[in-house]
This record gives C-alpha cells, sequence and structure tokens, in this order.
C-alpha cells in the first residue's frame, strides 16, 4: 500500500510503502516520544522516499546519540527519523501520513530501552 505525508508546513514530504492493513504501529513511551505523542510506522529504507525537503530538515540527537531525529526548520514537526531500535529502516510518524491507515498498535517501553528492544527482537524472530 502506497501512502504519502509530510510535516505541518508542507516543507517536508515523503511516500512509503506500508504493509497491507492492519499496519503493525509502535507506541513508544520513552521521553521524547511521549511529549511529542509520536506513534511509529517502520518502514525500510528501501521503501521509503523523501520527495522535498531535504533542506529544510534540522537534525537532534540525545542519550547515545543512535537515533537521529528530524525536524522540519519552518514547522518543527517530526515527520520521520532514523530510530536506533531499527537501523535499517525509518521511523515514519503515523500521524503525519495524509490519510489515516489502519493500525495494529504495540506499546513499547522505550523508558527501559535495552530490555524493551530485546522482548521486540524476540517478537519480530517468533513471527
Amino acid at each position: 500500500m502506497r501512502a504519502s505525508g509530510g510535516c505541518h508546513c508542507g516543507a517536508v514530504r515523503f511516500e512509503a510503502e506500508l504493509p497491507e492493513p492492519p499496519v503493525p504501529a509502535i507506541d513508544c513511551n520513552c521521553s521524547i516520544c511521549r511529549m511529542t505523542g509520536y506513534l511509529h510506522l517502520d518502514v525500510p529504507h528501501e521503501k521509503f522516499e523523501l520527495v522535498a525537503g531535504r533542506d529544510s530538515l534540522s537534525s537532534y540527537r540525545f542519550g547515545t546519540g543512535a537515533a537521529e531525529h528530524l525536524f522540519c526548520r519552518s514547522c518543527g514537526v517530526k515527520s520521520f527519523y532514523q530510530p536506533r531500535s531499527h537501523p535499517g529502516s525509518w521511523s515514519v510518524n503515523c500521524h503525519c501520513l495524509d490519510e489515516p491507515v489502519e493500525l495494529e498498535v504495540v506499546p513499547f517501553d522505550g523508558r527501559d530501552w535495552e530490555q524493551a528492544k530485546a522482548n521486540l527482537d524476540a517478537q519480530e524472530q517468533r513471527g
């Protein structure tokens, strides 16, 4: 399923290939996700295309510095970013899609990141 989206002001635009609904999404409770209301869709790099706004993005890193949070310089919205948990994928913010999609939301305890990541990996291996 092809989806498009972007930031609030429209400077940043992307297209992504998503699985058929219900689309798996992750609801993380870490400090930045909780404060911004971010809802994650994991999209492999090869199924994501930034179609506009590369020069409009500003980068922010904290903690380990492994994740690269990308914000629109104009409106401040983080429509996608490079997560620490999935280095081969972009995390797309469900709230930034042009059209809503049916989701299957799974909680992720980002406050206890190491254990939550181990649980997620085990769950993904089981299928």
